[in-house]
């Protein structure tokens, strides 16, 4: 049973959601069931929430290995909680100038914006500042023409990344207009625009089919997987 009552409510949903997108007189099904689904969001929240403080703040008690790295997220994590909750404004609210903390708590200046300008979008801009040189390297290392296919994709890169800086430019901008198109910057554009848009929705097309054969699997009981390692 405690299998069979999941599989029923899963299946359920699945198919009242696909019912209420087809039939306008079903939407306040698939109303409800996102209702739910928000509810059940929220708790699982709470619980990843409660979960992360519980390993970090262990780590912090017992001193393990890198144990800083811990107090911080922990630590951060609270405060943003805390600031969220409590709704920490810029300036008193108009009509009550003894609460001075009771402003717009998302504009500018509020205390969740300074903590998004101020340490998420620097901290984020530092990851991504890293993880190009990653990306270089491993491009570096990937793009070896050992075969005709590698030659291809060697040679793609090369293109696109010539036609979107200036030394692209610099290097073919001095053709006449009749061969324009072996400009890099144009040869970018057919790229761009031919080769990789239709790669893209390819792939698109490939995903889209695979999301419903996996749909149709847990809706009819056959993919048993959010069920856990005994689902089978």
């Amino acid at each position: 049973m405690k299998r069979t009552l999941p599989l029923l409510i899963t299946g359920l949903t699945g198919l009242v959601m696909v019912v209420a997108y087809f039939i306008p007189s079903a939407q306040a099904w698939g109303d409800t069931a996102t209702t739910w689904f928000n509810i059940l969001a929220a708790s699982a929240l709470l619980l990843g929430g409660g979960n992360l403080l519980k390993v970090h703040l262990r780590a912090v008690f017992e001193q393990n290995p890198g144990w800083g790295f811990s107090a911080v997220t922990a630590a951060a994590f609270l405060i943003t909680v805390a600031l969220g909750l409590l709704k920490v404004g810029t300036h008193p609210l108009e009509g009550f100038p003894e609460y001075a903390w009771s402003g717009d708590y998302i504009q500018e200046g509020a205390a969740l914006w300074w903590l998004y300008d101020f340490i998420v979008s620097p901290i984020t801009s530092t990851m991504f500042s890293m993880l190009a040189f990653y990306v270089a390297s491993a491009a570096f290392r990937a793009f070896r023409a050992k075969n005709f296919e590698a030659f291809l994709l060697l040679a793609t890169a090369i293109i696109v990344l010539l036609g979107r800086t200036y030394a692209g430019t610099w290097l073919t901008g001095w053709l006449p207009e009749s061969l324009s198109w072996l400009r890099f910057d144009h040869l970018t554009e057919l790229v761009m625009d031919v080769f990789n848009k239709a790669g893209t929705r390819a792939i698109t097309i490939g995903i889209a089919l695979g999301v419903v054969a996996t749909s149709l699997k847990v809706l009819l009981g056959m993919d048993r997987s959010y069920l856990g390692t005994d689902g089978e």
